[in-house]
């Protein structure tokens, strides 16, 4: 990759939770994994604050190595929920890890977040390095305080949609629109196959319960592969439904991943919550293989006007059932046809052209910043959060406001 003009200092916040390495946990890690290493590629020096276990800690002070969830009970495991007394921890130390920016100001350019809690926001105005934060989820309520609470310089702000970036600014926080971007040379072209498949976090937002009735009613096969989000609503919603026509491949890593869905005839995309971008849906659109989508959120704009890419309205079954087979027929395992789909989703979503538009705010960002001096060492401030097993209404669990996914009957926080 060509080298940036100047390089960067560069310090990137990922979210707390889980580690950022393969398998990943969701979209959200593997777009800060591939950010990182995207940087470094092109000249910058990326030191990482993640949650130990993380690749790209190697230019990291131990300092910015924070604690991992860990479940005593995995069957209790949930993206929404915390182990007890987690918080109490991974808190204050994502708060001193931002201290030792504050104290070592002169060595770092620029912070990058990525957190889905307030603390980074909060600290803004006291860090003494400019900081860009971007909206991967619709508002949360901690992160939008936070920002407020914030008096002097505050953060710039980069939002993975247009419906992501609209929903802030009605609370006033404005954003530029830079879409995720997927590794179209790991992302390879695929000949495509006759089974449906479906991919991602494997919790009740997702939808995963509406693909199987899909690929049901489509008469095809349904391979599944992502991480189990909710041991529950696997086991209730989704075990019983798996045999001869629904398999579970388990959770993969990204090149195992990327030929399954490359080999697959069509993409079933099922999110029965405001879905602000869906990673799931560049990625196989890059690997030639069509899709098709509720259209809810920022899908849209990620199907754009692919070809190989069809939208039903959300809940319509029977329709997506009906366009998976047309994009079956059409696109399944025409390689010409393949070809088209692919180009037209790497001229939209290449890594590399995102990290330019990127490389470019940043030096915008970091030219027009009047550092203010970085406050002494102080001792990390001891976050407050009630006793037990923690379920959030808020950014505290990187939760969203409360859905009811349609035929679950279960009521969850998005993560």
């Amino acid at each position: 990759m060509t080298r940036a003009s100047r390089s960067l200092r560069i310090v990137v916040v990922a979210p707390l939770r889980y580690p950022i390495r393969e398998p990943f946990a969701g979209g959200l890690e593997s777009s800060v994994h591939h950010q990182v290493r995207t940087l470094r590629e092109r000249g910058h020096r990326v030191s990482l604050i993640a949650t130990e276990g993380s690749d790209h800690l190697d230019q990291s002070p131990p300092e910015f190595v924070l604690p991992a969830v860990v479940f005593d009970d995995p069957a209790e495991a949930t993206d929404t929920t915390y182990p007890d007394g987690y918080l109490e921890r991974a808190l204050p130390a994502l708060e001193r890890a931002l201290q030792y920016v504050a104290d070592h100001a002169d060595d770092y350019d620029l912070v990058d977040n990525h957190s889905l809690h307030g603390v980074p926001l909060a600290r803004a105005d006291r860090i003494g390095v400019p900081m860009v934060s971007t909206l991967h989820t619709p508002t949360l309520p901690d992160m939008l305080a936070a920002h407020r609470s914030s008096d002097g310089p505050r953060s710039r702000f980069v939002a993975v949609s247009g419906h992501t970036a609209a929903a802030w600014a009605t609370e006033g926080v404005e954003a530029t629109v830079l879409p995720n971007g997927v590794d179209t040379e790991r992302w390879g072209f695929g000949p495509g196959g006759d089974d449906l498949v479906w991919s991602g976090r494997i919790v009740p937002e997702k939808g995963l319960h509406l693909a199987l009735e899909v690929a049901r009613r489509a008469g095809r096969r349904l391979v599944i592969a992502g991480r189990i989000g909710d041991v529950d609503y696997f086991e209730t919603e989704v075990a019983p439904h798996l045999g001869v026509t629904a398999h579970y491949v388990g959770e993969l890593r990204q090149p195992e991943l990327a030929a399954l869905v490359g080999h697959s005839g069509c993409a079933l995309v099922t999110p029965v919550w405001e879905e602000p971008f869906g990673l799931v849906i560049a990625e196989a659109l890059v690997t030639g293989t069509p899709v098709v989508s509720f259209a809810v959120g920022g899908v849209p704009e990620v199907v754009a006007g692919s070809v190989g890419a069809a939208l039903v309205p959300a809940g319509d079954l029977d329709g997506m059932a009906r366009a998976a087979d047309d994009l079956l027929r059409r696109v399944g395992t025409d390689a010409d046809a393949r070809r088209t789909v692919r180009q037209d989703a790497v001229d939209r979503f290449s890594l590399r052209a995102r990290a330019a538009v990127l490389e470019q705010l940043y030096a915008d960002v970091v030219a027009s910043d009047v550092r203010v001096p970085a406050p002494s060492a102080v001792a990390a401030a001891e976050a407050t959060v009630g006793g037990g097993r923690h379920r959030a209404s808020s950014s505290l669990a990187g939760g969203l406001s409360a859905v009811r996914p349609a035929g679950t009957g279960r009521q969850v926080v998005t993560a």
